[in-house]
C-alpha cells in the first residue's frame, strides 16, 4: 500500500511539473508578443539578399511650442512698415560643463544654430547676416582679391581706353552687408532633479512603482549694437522639465521557480527641444526692444502645459506680408562700373581713380610676374586719364631684416617704375607717398595674408607733374 501510495504521489508531481512548465512557456510567449507589439518599427527589404532595414517617421519640420509666437511677432514687425533690421549671430554655447564619459555632453552644442533658426522662422521680417562660419566666404573673397576665382566666362573691366577683357569674376566693393545687431549668449544651468516623488508598493516583492521628477535649465542672451558694441537688451531665462516612470515589478519563487519580471513604462520632456524654446523665446525678447515691437501680446500664445504642439512652423503661419526692402539693399556688385579690384583682378571707370590698385611680389624676389604686368597696363592706362594711387604688397610671411628689406624694396620700386616707362609714363610723374623706415622692423599688414611694402602715386595727365620722392 505504501509503494502505491508513493507511485501515485510521484505521478501527481510529474503532472504538476510538466503543466507548471507549459504555463511558464505561456507566460513567456505572451510577453514577447507584449514587448513587440510596443516597439513593432516597419521593416523593408531594399535590395535582393539585404537584411530588412528598419523604417521610422518620416523627415518633418521641427516645430516647437513657439511657432505662434514667431509668427505674431513677424507680423507685427512687418505691420509696424519699419524697413527690416540686420541681426547676427555670435557664440551661444554651453557653459554648464555637464559631460558624461558615456553619452558626452548633456546639453546642445548647437546653441548659436538654434538662434539662427528662430530668426529664420522670422520668414524676412528681420533680415539674417552669416557672422558665425564665414569661411567659405571669406576664402573666395581671397580668391577674387588674387584673381584666381572664375565662372567659366569672361567679364569686362573699365571702359573706354581702359577697358579690358578678362576669365577672373571681379570683386564689387561693398557686396557685402553689414549687421545692426548680433546675439550672443549662452546655456548657464542645467539642474538635475529638483523636485521629485512617488511611490512603490509590494507585497512578497510584487508590486507597482510610481516616480515622478523635475529638471531646469537657464539661458542668458544679450543683443548688442554692431557699430557701438552697446548692449541693447538682455534676458536670463529658465524653463523646467518634467518626467515620469510606472511600472510593475515580480521578484519572487513560485514553486522552485524565480520570477523576475519588470513593466512600466517612463519618458521625459526632450532637453534639447526645451533649451530651443527657451533660446526661440529669449530672441523674440530680444529683437522687441530693437525693433521697438512690443512683443508680449504675442507671448501670451504660447501653449499651456499639456497643450498640444502646433503642426506648422511659423513661417506658414504668417499673415502680414514683410515691407519692401529699403533703398541700398540690392548688393554694389549689380551697379555698372563700380569694379574696385584694379590691382585685385580689374580696372575700374573714372569713378574708381582713387581705389588703392595692388601689386604683389613673391617672397624675396622683385621680379613682375604676368599677373602684375597685367595690373600694370590697367593703372597706366588710367594714369593717363586721372591721378592714380598703388600700392606694392608682399606675402606676410618674408620677414627680412631691415637693411635686407630695405634695398629690396629699392629693388621692387626700381622694377615698378621701368615697367611704367616702358607703357610711357615718366619717372618724374611717379612719386613714392610711404615706405616704411629704414629702421622700422614691423610689418605692415594688408588683406589676405600680405603686407604692404610701399605706396606709389601717378599724377594724371591734367595734374602737374611731381618729381620722384627720394628716399
Amino acid at each position: 500500500m505504501q509503494k502505491t501510495s508513493n507511485s501515485g504521489n510521484h505521478g501527481k508531481v510529474a503532472t504538476h511539473g510538466a503543466a507548471g512548465r507549459r504555463w511558464r512557456i505561456g507566460l513567456g510567449a505572451a510577453a514577447v508578443a507584449l514587448a513587440s507589439g510596443c516597439t513593432y518599427i516597419p521593416q523593408q527589404r531594399v535590395a535582393p539578399g539585404e537584411v530588412p532595414i528598419l523604417l521610422g517617421p518620416s523627415v518633418r519640420d521641427n516645430v516647437t511650442p513657439m511657432e505662434g509666437v514667431l509668427a505674431c511677432f513677424a507680423d507685427h514687425v512687418a505691420a509696424s512698415a519699419r524697413a527690416p533690421i540686420v541681426v547676427s549671430v555670435g557664440d551661444v554655447k554651453d557653459y554648464t560643463g555637464k559631460y558624461s564619459i558615456n553619452e558626452g555632453n548633456a546639453i546642445t552644442q548647437g546653441g548659436a544654430l538654434m538662434v539662427y533658426s528662430a530668426l529664420g522662422k522670422l520668414a524676412g521680417a528681420v533680415g539674417v547676416a552669416e557672422r558665425f562660419d564665414p569661411v567659405i566666404a571669406e576664402r573666395e573673397l581671397g580668391y577674387a582679391d588674387r584673381r584666381q576665382l572664375g565662372d567659366g566666362m569672361t567679364h569686362r573691366l573699365g571702359n573706354n581706353g581702359s577697358a579690358q577683357i578678362v576669365p577672373w569674376m571681379p570683386y564689387f566693393g561693398g557686396s557685402i552687408h553689414k549687421s545692426d545687431y548680433y546675439i550672443v549668449g549662452g546655456i548657464t544651468e542645467l539642474n538635475y532633479n529638483i523636485n521629485s516623488g512617488g511611490f512603490e508598493l509590494a507585497k512578497n516583492q510584487v508590486g507597482p512603482k510610481a516616480r515622478t521628477f523635475t529638471a531646469s535649465v537657464g539661458v542668458d542672451l544679450r543683443i548688442v549694437d554692431t557699430r557701438s558694441l552697446v548692449v541693447r537688451k538682455t534676458v536670463s531665462l529658465t524653463k523646467q522639465f518634467h518626467g515620469y516612470e510606472v511600472g510593475l515589478n515580480v521578484f519572487r519563487f513560485f514553486g522552485s521557480d524565480l520570477f523576475d519580471v519588470d513593466i512600466g513604462s517612463k519618458g521625459q520632456e526632450p532637453l534639447q527641444l526645451g533649451i530651443r524654446t527657451a533660446l526661440e523665446e529669449g530672441v523674440v525678447r530680444l529683437l522687441g526692444t530693437v525693433t521697438q515691437v512690443d512683443p508680449e501680446p504675442c507671448l501670451v500664445l504660447r501653449p499651456g502645459s499639456g497643450a498640444p504642439l502646433p503642426t506648422a512652423i511659423a513661417e506658414k503661419l504668417r499673415t502680414v506680408p514683410n515691407p519692401a526692402p529699403k533703398a541700398g539693399d540690392e548688393p554694389v556688385a549689380a551697379a555698372a562700373g563700380n569694379v574696385v579690384n584694379l590691382a585685385r583682378g580689374g580696372a575700374g571707370g573714372a569713378e574708381a581713380s582713387q581705389a588703392a590698385s595692388q601689386i604683389t611680389f613673391d617672397v624675396g624676389s622683385s621680379t613682375l610676374g604676368g599677373a602684375a604686368m597685367s595690373t600694370l597696363d590697367q593703372i597706366a592706362a588710367l594714369a593717363r586719364k586721372q591721378t592714380v594711387d598703388f600700392i606694392l604688397t608682399a606675402r606676410d610671411t618674408e620677414n627680412w631684416d631691415a637693411r635686407k628689406r630695405d634695398a629690396l624694396i629699392d629693388e621692387r620700386l626700381a622694377a615698378v617704375v621701368g615697367a611704367l616707362a616702358t607703357r610711357g609714363l615718366a619717372a618724374g610723374a611717379i612719386s613714392v607717398t610711404w615706405r616704411p623706415d629704414a629702421a622700422d622692423t614691423s610689418i605692415h599688414r594688408g588683406d589676405s595674408g600680405l603686407q604692404v611694402i610701399a605706396r606709389l602715386r601717378i599724377q594724371g595727365a591734367a595734374a602737374p607733374v611731381a618729381p620722384a620722392a627720394a628716399k
